[in-house]
């Protein structure tokens, strides 16, 4: 069974006079492989999908593997709030080479535990790349329960859940039923879900900083959590700082202050609030990123 372990960020998608900066979009992914990313995720909730055309989904998705040239694996987001879009993006991202497809819980319509069971299957069964599902009852207004990840779990085309559901404990309860693969989605409960049975995070705070979160994500790994907890203690702040608006506001203000990206993002998003820049920043400087 294939796994998805350790760091991988959830890109921002930049953009400049309202389009897709692809300039910006490169120099952000060679700066993550660089400083040694394990993975990239490209068009997720951090790389606003919702408010992406579908020419320019595929194109992001597309420029993302090429960009990556085989440095590391790239898993392309496809999932829509309905099964039969889902299951046709799906195949088109599949289409572009990425190793995986991140397909979210669909959103608006609040479907039953079977009803989740028989989306996440039939979109596994449409597509030739593993799917990790995600879990994040925040955006989308139902959570995948447990006994459903382990259902899940059983078809060979599902592999991981990317686990944003804010509670440590979901990882063990979901490690005791089944061997899927989970990828924590908060990046403040990375590193203690790594040590209660996760493989590693797709990480927002990545973005910025994505040595250190390797580097984190590497030592719990390698249950070497003294050394780990030094890193993500001094991350904490960051942490903090990037999620006091809606993701992707403040780390796009973030990467904008690093001079990587434009702070430019598309309606109904607007750009950080003036008064909450200033501990942005600090924290970046306590982060040793400014």
């Amino acid at each position: 069974m294939k796994r998805f372990t350790g760091a991988w960020t959830a890109l921002v998608t930049p953009f400049r006079n309202g389009a897709v900066d692809y300039e910006a979009l490169g120099r952000l992914i060679d700066m993550q492989i660089d400083e040694g990313i394990d993975g990239l995720v490209a068009c997720g909730c951090t790389g606003e999908a919702a408010t992406l055309r579908h020419d320019e989904h595929l194109e992001v998705v597309r420029f993302t593997v090429a960009r990556a040239a085989g440095r590391v694996p790239v898993i392309g987001g496809s999932g829509k709030n309905d099964t039969a879009q889902t299951v046709a993006l799906s195949k088109e991202v599949s289409a572009l080479g990425v190793d995986g497809l991140l397909v979210i819980t669909p959103y608006y319509n609040k479907p039953t535990q079977e009803g989740l069971v028989a989306h996440f299957e039939a979109v596994a069964g449409a597509s030739d790349s593993p799917v990790v599902v995600y879990n994040v009852p925040g955006r989308t207004g139902v959570s995948i329960a447990p006994a459903t990840v382990a259902k899940l779990a059983a078809h060979p085309g599902i592999v991981c859940i990317k686990e944003a559901g804010g509670a440590v404990e979901r990882v063990t309860a979901i490690r005791t039923l089944c061997d899927i693969g989970i990828l924590s989605g908060d990046d403040h409960l990375a590193l203690a879900e790594v040590a209660t049975g996760a493989d590693g995070v797709i990480s927002v705070v990545s973005n910025v900083a994505p040595a250190a979160t390797a580097e984190m994500m590497r030592l719990g790994l390698d249950n070497r959590f003294d050394a780990a907890r030094k890193i993500n203690n001094r991350l904490y702040p960051l942490i903090g700082a990037l999620f006091v608006e809606s993701n992707p506001i403040p780390v796009k203000c973030a990467l904008a202050m690093m001079g990587i990206i434009e702070n430019e993002l598309r309606l109904p998003l607007t750009p950080m609030r003036q008064d909450l820049r200033g501990g942005l920043e600090a924290a970046m400087r306590t982060a040793g990123l400014l």
